[in-house]
């Protein structure tokens, strides 16, 4: 694998993370219909779509640009609370990568933390309140752990934090969202929000593996 990556291969990771909430969308609505309105996987689904048409339109080759129009066109979908959180993940990655074209493992992290930064700063939520926090903030610190390994290294890591998050959340008790309704009932079933961030993830990494 490069010790760098570029416009194209950022590229190709955000597509492979749609790819896999398009191959999971139903498992999480699945999810979503114990504690919520079981519409998480639609939502996911609406929400790439904007994200997907982003991509497939830019021809620019500039990540800052590519990133921020996704961000932008994620926060205008009709993905409810999504919308404003995953936007602020994607605005995050593009402002750090401002000026760059290819990035280094280091700076490759440096782009996913702040995505993280601003993700976590807009939920308000944190590891244990069974929200998306407890893939999400995992994942930052896997990356954190692996800057100086290389990108593929440091992109596994990831994936298996935030899986270990989401699997964690089938035991808590949700604090947040229309789940925290049901109390003590909202145990026994994994949060589709963590389990979204797990599969995207998940497909940043099978997205770089497969260039």
């Amino acid at each position: 694998m490069a010790a760098t990556i570029g416009y194209d291969g950022v590229t190709k990771m955000i597509l492979s993370a749609i790819e896999q909430i398009r191959q999971n969308h139903q498992m999480l609505s699945q999810l979503d219909s114990a504690t919520g309105d079981g519409d998480h996987g639609t939502t996911m689904m609406r929400t790439m779509k904007a994200v997907e048409d982003v991509i497939r339109q830019d021809s620019s080759g500039d990540l800052n640009k590519m990133l921020t129009d996704v961000a932008w066109a994620v926060m205008s979908s009709d993905g409810g609370s999504t919308s404003p959180l995953l936007g602020s993940f994607f605005m995050g990655m593009g402002e750090a990568v401002a000026g760059k074209s290819e990035l280094s493992c280091p700076e490759m992290v440096a782009m996913f933390e702040e995505g993280i930064r601003q993700m976590h700063q807009n939920s308000k939520a944190k590891v244990g309140d069974k929200t998306m926090m407890d893939a999400l903030l995992p994942a930052g610190e896997a990356l954190r752990q692996k800057a100086d390994a290389d990108i593929g290294e440091a992109l596994s890591a990831a994936a298996q934090a935030a899986a270990d998050g989401a699997a964690s959340t089938k035991d808590l008790v949700a604090r947040f969202g229309r789940a925290r309704n049901l109390g003590e009932r909202s145990r026994g079933t994994q949060d589709p929000g963590a389990t979204s961030i797990s599969l995207i993830f998940q497909g940043f990494l099978q997205g770089y593996q497969a260039q």
